[in-house]
């Protein structure tokens, strides 16, 4: 007997008890965990901290919204056809996404859900400031109304309101968060992802608090994080602990180490490399938990942690690996 007939056969049978006995179902959905979220980051080439417009690898603020879409095609299909990526994580700001370039910018966004990727929209603060606030309260919320307007009716968008809300207490930024969460309510709450407290580290905070409820949570990890950690035992616990018993909510939004060096992280080196200790350890974790895990970054010209390089130039692009075991662990993680 073919899994699928079995798998027909339980079905029925349990659906035939339920009827017999009386008892009722709930069919609201829940999530039992996040690892069919398989993502990277694409950035900006000067980091997503930028005072002006966002401008992501490959893209131009000379770019139609249909030149973008033709070269986020490419580098979008190089995501999918050489990590097995189904998730992209995108920044947004004020300048971006008031301006006249949002038109254009939006033809990535597009393009991603129409291939039937899931987009991570995250708010990141300017240059100029790094304090690890929002910069402007009011163009926040503007800029947060549109994108909202736009692409709240769309399943395949997510919502991140602040990338490291390092500068706000705990108390501060969960009510940041709160607010998000009353003046967007239309958003389902399985499509906010409220980022942990600090650096996105302090989880349990974001998921003890019942206001929170059925939100997505974020937590990002680097081997910088803790220079004290040696070995891929180390850093299972210190992301495992870090999560408590929220697993089935988080999401690891960044985690990232060298990828242009030539390290192999398909080799265990306790206590001799730390980071191949750092990425065994969060991508092994990650796979037990059954965390989704959006890689740092998928694409970002020259970031020596870039896991994936683009050739060519305009329209005429491509993706390649930059390294295959850096490949092979975070594919590990992702559950493939």
């Amino acid at each position: 007997m073919t899994r699928q007939i079995r798998h027909s056969l339980t079905t029925l049978l349990a659906a035939s008890m339920v009827l017999a006995l009386g008892w009722t179902v709930d069919t609201t959905p829940a999530h039992a965990a996040t690892n069919d979220f398989r993502g990277v980051n694409w950035a900006d080439e000067r980091d997503n901290f930028v005072d002006g417009v966002l401008v992501l690898g490959g893209l131009s603020t000379s770019d139609s919204y249909a030149t973008t879409q033709t070269k986020a095609d490419k580098i979008l299909s190089g995501f999918q056809n050489n990590l097995g990526a189904n998730t992209v994580r995108m920044p947004v700001n004020y300048a971006t996404v008031s301006g006249s370039y949002w038109n254009s910018y939006t033809g990535a966004i597009d393009k991603a859900t129409s291939k039937g990727m899931k987009v991570i929209l995250s708010y990141w603060e300017g240059d100029s400031s790094r304090d690890g606030k929002v910069d402007n309260t009011s163009q926040y919320w503007s800029m947060w109304q549109t994108i909202v307007n736009k692409y709240s009716g769309n399943g395949n968008v997510y919502f991140e309101p602040f990338n490291e809300p390092h500068g706000y207490s705990d108390s501060d930024w969960k009510n940041l968060a709160a607010q998000w969460l009353g003046n967007y309510s239309g958003v389902p709450r399985g499509r906010v992802i409220i980022s942990g407290a600090g650096y996105n580290q302090r989880l349990t905070t974001i998921g003890s608090d019942s206001r929170f409820d059925g939100c997505l949570i974020s937590r990002h990890t680097y081997q910088f994080f803790n220079n004290s950690l040696h070995t891929k035992q180390a850093w299972k616990d210190d992301l495992g602990n870090s999560i408590g018993s929220y697993a089935s909510r988080v999401i690891v939004t960044e985690w990232g180490a060298p990828m242009t060096d030539g390290r192999n992280y398909d080799v265990d080196a306790d206590n001799q490399d730390d980071f191949v200790a750092f990425i065994r350890g969060v991508s092994s974790e990650s796979r037990a938990l059954g965390l989704g895990t959006v890689y740092w970054p998928g694409v970002r010209p020259n970031d020596t942690y870039r896991i994936q390089t683009i050739n060519g130039s305009g329209t005429d692009i491509s993706l390649t690996t930059t390294n295959s075991t850096g490949r092979d662990q975070l594919r590990f993680s992702w559950g493939i």
